[in-house]
């Protein structure tokens, strides 16, 4: 299966600076906790590079899942505090379920985690916030999409991994307009396999393992400016299935040089979903 549509370049855009990986002999790793004195929390460097970030909003009906990795919806909500935990969970879980069981045609949709995001809340200790991340990464790895299928879905899991799976977050702006440190998405077509560096995410008790991403002149960005509450944005994290769909979403938070003075902070929720299918019929 060939998804392959090349959208074109002549779109409105933006340039700024992007933080990819500064490629180094040695794994990366990242520490998930606060090292020693003197131990730095991540053993690489970032290398900005300023590229061109297009705007999707002209083609966003052209941008899909398994062609670019991403797709811009429109989604109301029904939540009214997107940073009460008992109400996320029963509320937009369920809403976000159902929203990427009809984008994908899946039989199952499993939502496990979300995080909210927020820079200057992150700083005071906020509501469990956390800043947003502005460095070219992806979320899972060819080793650590099957081991959290593993970690989740426990005796289930085999009998899941004999099918195709599919790794989906989805974000959205708690509130809107986004002005400040929007989400970038790399056109999935427009990358290689080798952009993608395995990197270790070391916890006190587990590791972990990221993509993070090295740079390419060829990558293709786009964003969605001044993001609203009611839409939202699905990123392919990962994807099972090698029949040349799009497998994973590189993204980032960047400065938009187009935003207003003084821009208000964006404030964004990701949900994180499983999303499993039939097995596929034998011709």
């Amino acid at each position: 299966m060939n998804q392959s549509t090349h959208i074109e370049t002549t779109l409105s855009r933006v340039e700024a600076p992007l933080n990819y990986l500064d490629v180094t002999a040695e794994k990366p790793v990242t520490y998930m906790y606060k090292t020693e004195p003197g131990t730095p929390q991540r053993t690489y460097q970032n290398i900005k590079h300023t590229m061109a970030i297009l705007n999707g909003r002209a083609v966003d009906e052209r941008l899909t899942l398994d062609g670019q990795g991403f797709a811009l919806v429109h989604h109301p909500t029904a939540v009214v505090d997107f940073y009460d935990e008992a109400e996320v969970r029963a509320v937009y879980y369920p809403e976000v379920e159902r929203l990427v069981k009809q984008a994908t045609g899946a039989v199952r949709v499993l939502v496990f985690d979300h995080n909210v995001r927020c820079g200057p809340m992150a700083k005071e200790g906020l509501n469990g916030a956390r800043e947003p991340v502005r460095f070219a990464h992806n979320d899972y790895t060819l080793k650590s999409g099957p081991q959290r299928v593993r970690d989740l879905t426990g005796d289930e899991a085999e009998a899941l991994l004999k099918n195709r799976f599919v790794f989906i977050n989805v974000w959205r702006p708690i509130r809107g307009p986004v002005e400040e440190a929007p989400l970038a998405v790399c056109d999935a077509q427009s990358m290689r396999l080798a952009d993608f560096v395995a990197t270790d995410l070391r916890y006190r008790d587990r590791t972990g393992e990221v993509y993070s991403v090295a740079f390419n002149p060829e990558h293709r960005w786009f964003y969605f400016p001044r993001m609203q509450r009611d839409e939202a944005l699905l990123l392919k994290c990962y994807d099972s299935s090698v029949d040349g769909r799009a497998r994973w979403t590189a993204h980032t938070a960047f400065d938009d040089p187009s935003s207003p003075p003084n821009p208000a902070p964006r404030e964004s929720i990701e949900a994180r979903t499983i999303v499993f299918f039939a097995p596929e019929k034998k011709s």
